[in-house]
């Protein structure tokens, strides 16, 4: 069974580092332990932004440095002397991973022999099958199979085993065509084939790539807005009513330096409801900004938009602009998420690979189990409502969402608003569902139906009626009715307000007394479920049961095979006390309530996760030395742990993870990552997928 796959490809630009990005999130899926390597780059002092890129995804498992081979100078002075390095260099990082993906060099005037064909031998020279990328960009169907069967043909030739041709960067009305003209290929006996479509954001250049590659200096914008991509350039040398009817999204305006009212204008344009939000402006002829335009411009609070001034007339700029090429690099989160989602839609990943890497995996690394949840989301085809739509973190963490078509969304806020953060931001949301409860339609039924249900509590009709406007109430309402499948909040409001409607009117699972939480610890080689570290500060003998066969059971719904441990400071019957005493007790209940439940307790967390003290304390426990959930005995302590191993052992802290509801509503923290929104959406939706069995009314508030 090989274990590595190289990724070559005849020619330049043929797309080959989105491939790269859509091959390395496959194959975590696949395996436990992935290494990313580069056999040539084209400088030692200069950073390879593709390497940079893939070796950033690892989760600090490889520095750059490691996983470069050799730069072109030296393949250029002695290619014997490259190869042999190169091979060395390899083995010394393919020995620390279980599956290794190899990225061959750009196209770059390797003396001889070809380039590519170095890159054939050195895959023959370490054993890694070899994936072949041919673009398609400008090519018909006819001409991508000629560039491929040569790709390949050369490739034996230099004894290099290609198992599988990508081809990239296709016209969509080409894409059945293509796939069936590789499909024939001989030389490749019916191994894989695959055509991705051509789209533009991938080729686009960011602003900065632009800024860079001309000597621009910048004197107008944000430096977020720097890493926008780009539609296109545009002159706008017009009059200035001429000028505005030639705007687009994502254009490039480039205009003289002393054009002030072009300058005004434009600038204007952008920030109205009434024209496209454009990328950038370059002032070319080397002209200053007239002192009054200055002031104006700070008098009305400053210009986001990236504005920079170069010395070259209109033609040459215009010129420079149009040649810089679009980098994928580790900072394009858009143009990550569009590579990884052409990937995911176009090529079966897990068939690519199942002859390449094969076995089960021994352990779940935190990037494998991140990967494992978006892909259950993707497969539960849920949807999911964000109130706090306005946020900037979850407009971002939307666009991801629905550009690798993750969950479906809607968004909770003022459309106008959150449509212009997004537009600002570079963000594109328009296939989310974008609902003002203000003024929407459903707040008359939401209102009638909240006083219906909180009637007892002396909720009228007029209360109700307000209470439902508030993003939290409304979210809620929407899941409560089925209008969406769950709700994620928390990331500017409060825990209690995110859980407090929950609680009124969705209320818990029959048999369940308290909501309670868990977080999914992903460690170096395993995740474990930790509960209650968020929500319930000190859980009596029947609730802490209670947390204990919930977190069981999440921890089922994502791939734990639950293993309780209730924690303590003392192990089995050796300590008395209070606190150990409730412990002993909430262990009685939960062996009475689900006797097929593997559970220990009282237990130390040493005890609980480490065989060898296990033998030494609790030897013949099935729980001792292998527990996956993890039980605290109140939020100080549970709270405080979760932390301390998520800071000293560098996991991934996934959650707090809602449990005991009858219908799923997670909690953000107000420091969430986007990443971390991301993965509770996910979660969410794959709690939506399994919901409690018994759906009648649950306990009251």
């Amino acid at each position: 069974m090989a274990n590595s796959v190289y990724l070559a490809s005849s020619e330049a630009k043929a797309g080959k580092a989105a491939v790269a990005l859509g091959l390395l999130n496959a194959v975590t899926a696949l395996t436990h332990s992935v290494g990313v390597f580069r056999p040539i780059v084209r400088s030692r002092e200069e950073t390879d932004h593709v390497l940079d890129m893939l070796v950033s995804r690892l989760g600090g498992t490889l520095s750059y440095e490691d996983a470069a081979g050799v730069d072109y100078d030296m393949v250029h002075a002695d290619p014997a002397a490259a190869m042999s390095t190169i091979v060395d260099r390899y083995y010394k990082v393919a020995e620390r991973f279980a599956a290794m993906l190899i990225v061959g060099s750009d196209f770059t005037d390797v003396a001889t022999p070809t380039e590519f064909s170095f890159n054939a031998e050195v895959a023959a020279n370490i054993d890694a099958p070899m994936i072949v990328v041919v673009g398609g960009l400008g090519r018909s169907p006819e001409e991508i199979r000629t560039t491929a069967e040569l790709a390949v043909n050369d490739a034996r030739v230099h004894h290099a085993h290609v198992v599988g041709v990508i081809a990239n960067r296709v016209a969509e009305e080409d894409l059945e065509q293509t796939r069936a003209e590789l499909a024939g290929i001989p030389a490749l006996h019916g191994r894989p084939t695959y055509a991705l479509p051509a789209t533009m954001l991938l080729d686009a250049p960011t602003v900065r790539e632009l800024l860079d590659a001309t000597n621009a200096t910048l004197i107008y914008g944000d430096e977020p807005q720097l890493d926008r991509s780009t539609n296109g350039v545009m002159v706008g040398a017009m009059t200035l009513p001429n000028v505005l009817d030639r705007l687009y999204e994502g254009a490039v305006v480039v205009t003289p330096g002393d054009r002030a009212d072009v300058l005004m204008g434009v600038l204007m344009a952008n920030t109205s409801a009434n024209y496209p939000s454009i990328s950038a402006m370059v002032l070319n002829g080397g002209f200053p900004v007239p002192p009054q335009v200055e002031r104006l411009l700070d008098g009305l609070g400053g210009v986001t938009i990236p504005v920079m001034t170069v010395d070259t007339g209109t033609m040459a700029t215009v010129d420079a602009l149009s040649k810089v090429r679009g980098r994928l690099t580790k900072d394009a989160d858009r143009k990550i998420q569009t590579a990884i989602s052409l990937f995911e839609s176009n090529v079966d990943g897990p068939a690519l690979f199942e002859h390449l890497i094969g076995a089960e995996p021994e352990a779940v690394t935190p990037l494998m189990f991140e990967h494992l949840l978006l892909d259950r989301a993707r497969k539960a085809d849920k949807h999911i409502v964000l109130p706090e739509g306005e946020e900037p973190r979850i407009l971002r963490a939307a666009d991801a969402l629905l550009r690798r078509q993750v969950v479906r969304l809607t968004l909770l806020g003022d459309p106008a608003t959150i449509r212009t953060k997004a537009t600002l931001l570079g963000l594109d949301i328009s296939a989310a569902d974008v609902i003002d409860p203000q003024t929407s339609e459903l707040r008359e039924r939401f209102a009638e139906e909240y006083a219906q249900l909180r009637a007892k509590k002396g909720v009228t009709l007029s209360q109700a009626n307000d209470i439902v406007v508030d993003s939290s109430y409304f979210g809620t309402m929407m899941v409560l009715d089925g209008l969406a499948d769950g709700m994620v909040s928390g990331s500017i409001n409060t825990t209690a307000h995110t859980i407090r409607p929950a609680l009124e009117v969705i209320k818990t699972v029959p048999g369940t007394s308290i909501v309670s939480s868990v977080f999914l610890m992903c460690l170096a080689d395993r995740v474990l479920a930790y509960g209650d570290c968020a929500v319930n500060p000190d859980p009596n003998p029947e609730q802490l049961a209670d947390i204990a066969i919930s977190s069981a059971k999440t921890a089922r719904q994502f791939g734990i095979e639950p293993r309780v441990a209730m924690l303590s400071y003392s192990t089995g019957s050796s300590g008395t006390g209070a606190d150990v005493d409730k412990v002993r007790a909430a262990t009685e209940i939960v062996r009475q309530r689900d006797p097929e439940l593997l559970v220990e307790g009282p237990i130390q967390y040493d005890a609980a996760v480490d065989l060898d003290v296990a033998q030494t304390k609790l030897k013949d426990s099935a729980v001792a030395g292998r527990a996956t959930v993890l039980i605290f005995p109140d939020l100080n302590t549970g709270n405080n742990t979760y932390k301390a191993v998520q800071r000293s052992a560098g996991a991934v802290a996934i959650g707090p993870v809602l449990q005991g509801l009858r219908k799923p509503v997670n909690d953000l923290s107000r420091g969430a990552l986007v990443s971390d929104i991301i993965n509770t959406v996910a979660i969410t939706a794959i709690q939506a997928a399994s919901p409690p069995e018994d759906t009648s009314e649950g306990n009251p508030s």
